[in-house]
């Protein structure tokens, strides 16, 4: 697939500077198609039945082998989720965290994240996000290292084998990083997929990389966590993370979600190194950059004026990038894509 024919699969990207796939990736056209074309089928046929039941687990396996595909893992590893909040309620959860212990993570991580770790009733236990000061807060207490691949609000990229020197279970929030850089799984235990992000997909849709499922335990059991089950809720779990399964997917959701994993390139993650290096290009003379270089496809700016008014101001001009609150920077995710005059509309809107 050549560049012209891959970026036409997105309608919106004909009207906008879409630069916002960090919160949500633009739809492909085929995704929705697909979608729409289940949903008509059920609205004819009915949903019942063993063949609409096995067609649906079908796809089920697709997606996780899709999943799988993306993060550089078996699809005996992937357990499919509605978010990353989802997936890291499973993770710290299942680890069945108390007061007497405590969880390292840092202060650039999203609440999908936070929230989970404060639930648990452990200590949370907050650094500066670098790998150094999260290996520093390590105490014989610290039970879990948790934090971002990318951090959404700078794209920094962390270094997460250098994590694995304390010898802890590690929980990644990926969200900012499957599907946007190649994978990295290496000193992950556990890493979370969010499909509508850098993977196009329709949302609720995600995932969740458990390295060895067999020790961690089933804290929240769905209906796909067992093969068999007795009269008291007494199970046999399924093989591998399926048990971790967080419920139902409906049809027009898988069907569009195999269809977004299809979308994708093979040569993605050049593409999108080059025009997240190329927009830092276009605006270190205007802003101050403050994602380091060759981090991620992230491009975070702390702008002269109000980040929220300035969104808004890009927005009436067809340019559609998001500000992080709290920290007075506005963010532009350069997915593969986004071409030149996408960022030459962000860098003039600055101007």
């Amino acid at each position: 697939m050549d560049y012209d024919a891959a970026r036409a699969q997105f309608p919106v990207l004909e009207r906008q500077a879409y630069l916002n796939a960090g919160s949500n990736g633009p739809l492909p056209r085929a995704a929705v198609d697909a979608a729409q074309a289940w949903l008509a089928r059920d609205l004819e046929l009915g949903r019942s039945g063993m063949p609409y039941i096995e067609e649906l687990a079908g796809l089920r396996d697709q997606v996780r082998a899709g999943f799988a595909d993306v993060v550089g893992a078996s699809p005996e590893q992937i357990a499919l989720t509605d978010s990353t909040t989802r997936g890291c309620q499973i993770v710290v959860s299942g680890l069945g965290l108390g007061p007497a212990d405590e969880v390292v993570t840092t202060d650039e991580e999203h609440f999908g994240l936070l929230g989970p770790l404060h639930a648990s009733g452990a200590r949370v236990v907050v650094t500066s996000a670098t790998e150094d000061a999260v290996l520093a807060a390590v105490t014989p207490k610290t039970r879990l290292l948790a934090v971002s691949h990318v951090l959404w609000t700078t794209g920094r990229k962390l270094d997460i084998a250098r994590l694995q020197e304390a010898g802890l279970p590690v929980l990644v929030d990926g969200a900012q990083s499957g599907g946007a850089i190649p994978p990295d799984l290496s000193g992950a235990d556990y890493f979370t997929i969010s499909a509508q992000k850098w993977l196009c997909a329709a949302e609720p849709t995600g995932g969740l990389f458990v390295r060895d499922p067999e020790r961690l335990p089933v804290a929240l059991p769905s209906y796909f966590a067992m093969t068999a089950h007795e009269a008291d809720g007494s199970y046999t779990a399924r093989n591998g993370a399926r048990r971790f399964d967080s419920g139902w997917l409906a049809g027009p959701i898988l069907s569009g979600l195999v269809a977004s994993l299809a979308c994708h390139p093979e040569w993605r993650y050049e593409r999108a190194a080059e025009m997240a290096a190329r927009c830092r290009e276009l605006l270190d003379p205007l802003v101050e950059v403050v994602t380091p270089p060759g981090h991620s496809t992230l491009v975070s700016f702390r702008p002269a004026g109000d980040p929220g008014e300035l969104v808004r101001s890009l927005g009436e001009r067809g340019v559609t990038v998001r500000d992080i609150p709290g920290h007075g920077v506005v963010r532009a995710s350069c997915g593969w894509w986004t071409n030149e005059g996408d960022l030459e509309r962000l860098a003039d809107g600055l101007s």
